[in-house]
């Protein structure tokens, strides 16, 4: 990981221009899409490319993609109920139970996110709150496989109160379907599941194919391409916001501990090439003993070279001067996590204005967010947390304000509307609350 000293230096490091160019950059990706295509482009330009092909050309880009990107030939792109049934009978015990109890605290928390419509007659205002009818749902797939995302994604939704749920995930090579995630995909109730993975499937949902339906709202995380995808169709359908590369930022005093630092940052590297770990600490000390544990730990990883790809090329490690200054660090970056693991971490998390999830000591670690704690995992990266929150029931709920003023309250508001409007120049407005009053004055 790349050591450096002071924030200023620590902002230049994390500087997110930087980072998005060394993602962008990234030898493998550049050949990936040159592999696709046949030429080199940037993600943008490839994504660009495949959303108009998918909107031209629909069910017949996708096949053509899914082939090109996936190596996988596809003849129908939607799984059936009775396989979803079959491939979920084959999970292990062990495993059932683990979502069952991931599933329930999932629900628990979100049943208690819930806000409920109101109206306040005497002041003549209210919301009404309505859910969402139809959402898509994206859980990435292919060198590994997300049924954590799906609870995450899915029971928000159907706490909210969502009436239809359409997923798209990667197909495997082999064409077998996951069974952890058929399991979570019949815990979260969802409606119908199409082996569509990338771009192309948030494509599909944005805009209909002859076998996909078109969403009103697309969520979940996903690589560079996806990420992308949702950030070019936002307008075109609402999207839960840019979870793109996971990223962690770890804040570390003197009290931490070494082997949970560098297990935390490891855990948020193996996803993805393009993840970025980063280290913020207040002792020198930690630093090498950080990268001895960091070693240590990958070498027993089964996604070593992921982990290690990841720490290596976007890994970072600031040394300052005080927690203050680590906060200020944290809040400028404004990542996906930030990890306090400091002494009283309760006494400074009031200070975190930035960030998509705080995860607070040394019995708190952000994996146990990945699967149990009960918000859920999906989270907004790239620095979007300045202006976006974690995925709950909020995002799947429109408000709507009402009016229902009485006929005295009216009359007392009528004059402030009549002013304003013909201060803005728009008689007719005023005139629409003048003839209320001029209504009630007749009859007198």
């Amino acid at each position: 990981m790349k050591v450096v000293r002071g924030i200023n230096e620590g902002k230049k490091a994390l500087e997110r221009g930087q980072l998005e160019n060394d993602q962008n950059n990234n030898p493998a990706l550049i050949k990936s899409i040159e592999r696709v295509f046949g030429e080199k482009m940037s993600p943008m330009a490839a994504v660009a490319k495949i959303l108009v092909d998918v909107r031209e050309s629909g069910d017949e880009a996708i096949r053509r993609y899914t082939k090109l990107i996936d190596g996988v030939e596809s003849g129908t792109f939607e799984i059936d109920h009775q396989q979803i049934l079959n491939s979920a009978a084959h999970l292990p015990d062990d495993i059932r139970n683990a979502l069952i109890r991931s599933a329930s605290r999932v629900r628990e928390f979100n049943s208690a996110s819930m806000p409920k419509s109101w109206v306040d007659f005497e002041r003549g205002f209210g919301e009404i709150i309505n859910p969402i009818e139809r959402i898509g749902v994206y859980v990435p797939g292919g060198s590994a496989s997300y049924p954590s995302t799906v609870l995450m994604t899915t029971i928000p939704a159907r706490v909210a109160g969502v009436k239809e749920i359409v997923l798209c995930t990667p197909p495997s090579l082999d064409g077998t379907l996951n069974p952890s995630v058929m399991a979570a995909a019949l815990m979260g109730n969802v409606d119908r599941i199409f082996l569509i993975g990338g771009a192309q499937a948030i494509a599909a949902m944005a805009y209909g194919t002859d076998t996909v339906p078109k969403v009103d709202m697309i969520c979940g995380p996903g690589n560079i391409f996806v990420t992308t995808a949702k950030k070019m169709v936002s307008g075109d359908v609402g999207i839960d916001g840019l979870e793109g590369p996971t990223e962690t930022l770890v804040i570390a005093d003197h009290t931490a501990s070494p082997s949970f630092c560098a297990a935390d940052l490891l855990a948020q590297a193996e996803h993805d090439e393009l993840a970025t770990p980063i280290l913020v600490t207040t002792d020198e000390n930690l630093v090498p003993k950080i990268q001895e544990e960091l070693s240590i730990q990958a070498e027993s990883l089964n996604r070593r070279d992921v982990a290690l790809a990841s720490v290596e090329r976007t890994g970072v490690i600031v040394v300052v001067d005080s927690i203050s200054e680590a906060v200020d660090l944290g809040n400028y970056y404004a990542p996906e996590h930030i990890c306090l693991m400091v002494d009283q971490p309760w006494s400074i998390v009031a200070n975190i204005h930035n960030a998509g999830g705080v995860f607070l000591g040394d019995y708190s670690p952000e994996v146990m967010g990945d699967y149990v704690a009960g918000p859920s995992h999906v989270m907004p990266t790239g620095g979007s947390a300045r202006f976006n929150s974690y995925l709950g029931v909020n995002q799947f709920l429109r408000r709507t304000p009402v009016v229902g003023l009485d006929r005295q309250l009216a009359l007392r508001l009528i004059n402030t509307a009549s002013t304003i409007a013909r201060a803005e120049g728009l008689d007719a407005h005023a005139r629409a609350a003048e003839i209320r009053m001029e209504s009630v004055e007749d009859k007198s």
